[in-house]
């Protein structure tokens, strides 16, 4: 692996190495790296990190691609079913692969129990939709899940009923399931970041899920003196995870708390919290309401290519279902 990086400009077996230390293990992680990250290692100046990104991208053969290429690329697309016919109809298909999903709502609204739902729902081939002659290539062979839990809501039990349900051994979703505490927004960045490493080491990481994105943000960046420096964490976040799902064809499922709009006369009563950093980096967004009993109601608001549309379905002990 060090010599392989020494093919860059400028770049020894002791420069190689400490960039592996850092986690830039190939030329892509460095290609999409900023001068920035690259400088804050120790001993890299900045014009020798522009020199790296500069030779990794020109390996990668980074550029412009056709419409045509674009398409191509779309065609690896692939959708998990979130358990409701309902709810995949208005998302055309199920959850969608180099994508991040945003799930808002208030407590009780559903956001936990359609992230265990999907980390189950990986491991059921009757589940999973993609192009028959893409998916015959392997990438979804033995596929597992990464979930980063922030508010401790993350229960194997809950998975295990779930899989029964399904038909499914629920030890093998909790096999294939890496969970890891979050108690602070460093530690929850630090374990997003440390996603490339699992799949370096041969793990198939096909669904990341932060469960909540933004609960430790929010506890520990208070007051608007503190905003601008809470939301460029958070944008830094945002990128690491929608670089996960382009450069891994993986599932980027994060669920958000939502605030009070004291203004808002007219429309919803809430809003999501993150602002426009949160609303430019999701590529779809959902809320969630309570219905009547255990039924909930999910609006997509926001979507590249998809309407406005609305979604019932029902939480039982058998999971997400209609």
């Amino acid at each position: 692996m060090v010599d392989k990086l020494t093919e860059l400009p400028g770049v020894g077996p002791s420069t190689a190495e400490k960039l592996i230390e850092a986690g830039y293990i190939d030329f892509m992680k460095i290609a999409t790296a900023t001068i920035g990250e690259l400088t804050d290692i120790e001993g890299i100046s900045e014009k020798a990190a522009a020199k790296m990104i500069m030779g990794a991208r020109e390996l990668c053969d980074l550029g412009f691609k056709s419409g045509t290429d674009l398409l191509n690329q779309r065609k690896t697309v692939w959708r998990l079913s979130t358990g409701s016919d309902e709810l995949n109809r208005i998302l055309n298909g199920g959850l969608e692969s180099q994508s991040i999903t945003e799930f808002a709502g208030i407590f009780g609204s559903g956001k936990t129990q359609i992230m265990h739902q999907a980390c189950v729902n990986l491991q059921c081939e009757d589940t999973i939709f993609a192009d028959d002659e893409w998916i015959n290539d392997g990438e979804l062979s033995n596929p597992k899940a990464v979930y980063i839990d922030t508010e401790g809501t993350f229960r194997p039990e809950r998975i295990t009923q779930m899989a029964e349900n399904l038909g499914i051994d629920g030890q093998k979703v909790l096999d294939n399931t890496f969970v890891a505490r979050a108690y602070n927004s460093d530690m929850q960045m630090l374990f997003a970041e440390k996603i490339e490493e699992l799949i370096k080491s041969g793990n198939n990481i096909k669904l990341v899920i932060v469960d909540s994105l933004t609960s430790t943000f929010r506890n520990e960046y208070t007051g608007r003196g503190k905003l601008a420096e809470r939301q460029q964490k958070l944008g830094r976040h945002m990128a690491v995870l929608n670089k996960l799902a382009d450069l891994h064809n993986c599932i980027v499922l994060i669920t958000n708390q939502v605030s009070a709009r004291p203004d808002a006369f007219f429309g919803a009563a809430e809003q999501a919290i993150g602002g426009h950093i949160v609303g430019h980096a999701a590529t779809f967004r959902f809320f969630l309401r309570k219905g009547k009993g255990d039924k909930r109601v999910a609006k997509l608001y926001d979507s590249p290519h998809l309407p406005d549309a609305e979604a019932i379905f029902r939480i039982t002990e058998k999971g997400i279902h209609d």
